[in-house]
């Protein structure tokens, strides 16, 4: 016999997240494009959903709930969020996630209207649909703006993003970048050695095998 329970306080709201309007029409991307009512969606839609198993084999013992349990972790869209400080050179945090993941490499986008030459064409480049065949984490150190990822449906949803939050998005995921109504944004972005790579494979890419890999494991229960 198995009892499944949510647990609680397993993590905050560090993003917020909402179903956008998929519109062909030319309008200003750095707008939130809500639907109408707003839609907004939870951590646990983005990273997953972490559930207190019980069962009556045991698989460890928590005290907290006083039961023999595991842990068994839901994947939804694969997404990790952290909330880290922005002062990057001396943030420990960042350094642990980035030794843990192996990611000892990265390159700094620095998207300001009088430092980036050609602004606006670089803009229109990072918001055409893409996916890449590694996972990307992308840490914001100052400004705000969207990434765009797409869902089981094919929906989009617009993860807002600020300084000091750092994302993953995983491997074979179709996403965007965009600026918000602040219009600058800077972010470092990480990946593994020996040098950075974030190749982008514009949408088609169903025939790759990080996009396989990933609709694979999109709705995969338990890891």
């Amino acid at each position: 016999m198995e009892t499944a329970l949510y647990s609680q306080g397993v993590e905050e709201e560090i993003v917020e997240a909402w179903h956008i309007k998929d519109s062909e029409e030319e309008e200003d991307h750095r707008l939130p494009k809500h639907c109408e009512p707003k839609e907004f969606v939870s951590l646990h839609k983005l990273e997953g959903r972490l559930l207190l198993l019980l069962k009556t084999q045991t698989y460890g013992f928590d005290e907290a709930s006083n039961c023999s349990c595991m842990y068994v972790y839901f994947a939804d869209l694969g997404i990790r969020t952290w909330r880290v400080g922005s002062d990057y050179e001396n943030e420990e945090q960042v350094k642990q996630i980035r030794e843990s993941r192996g990611y000892s490499h990265s390159c700094t986008l620095d998207l300001h209207p009088e430092r980036l030459p050609n602004f606006e064409q670089i803009l229109k480049r990072i918001f055409v649909e893409h996916l890449h065949l590694d996972d990307e984490i992308s840490y914001c150190i100052q400004g705000s703006g969207y990434h765009d990822v797409r869902d089981e449906n094919d929906r989009w949803i617009r993860i807002a993003v600020k300084e000091g939050v750092m994302i993953l998005l995983p491997a074979g995921i179709y996403h965007r970048l965009a600026l918000d109504l602040n219009n600058y944004l800077k972010i470092l972005i990480f990946n593994a050695g020996p040098a950075v790579d974030i190749t982008t494979y514009e949408r088609p890419g169903d025939d790759l095998l990080a996009r396989k890999l990933y609709l694979e494991t999109l709705h995969k229960k338990g890891c």
